[in-house]
């Protein structure tokens, strides 16, 4: 009976596909076209905001660390009763 009931289903199933039209199939075919090509859009999209974040992060880092540097040198030279050039050059 089981087997009856799968040949059946198969059976439906291939007439199914079988009735749509070509155009249907072509407008389907469209369709997976455009959307990988959206994907790959906005997966191009995502990467270049990526590799902006980034360069936004290095470009802080950098800040940072000059503002770093220039504290410590500011320090250095009260510590050390000198200008900042001369700690600086420390």
């Amino acid at each position: 009976m089981r087997k009856i009931a799968l040949v059946a289903a198969a059976s439906a199933a291939a007439l199914s596909l079988a009735a749509c039209s070509e155009s249907t199939q072509d407008a389907a075919e469209s369709t997976a076209e455009n959307a990988a090509a959206d994907t790959e859009a906005n997966l191009e999209a995502a990467g270049n905001e990526l590799e902006q974040a980034g360069d936004n992060i290095d470009a802080a880092a950098e800040n940072a660390a000059a503002n770093a540097e220039a504290a410590t040198d500011e320090a250095e030279a009260d510590l050390q009763d000198e200008t900042v050039n001369e700690a600086a050059a420390d």
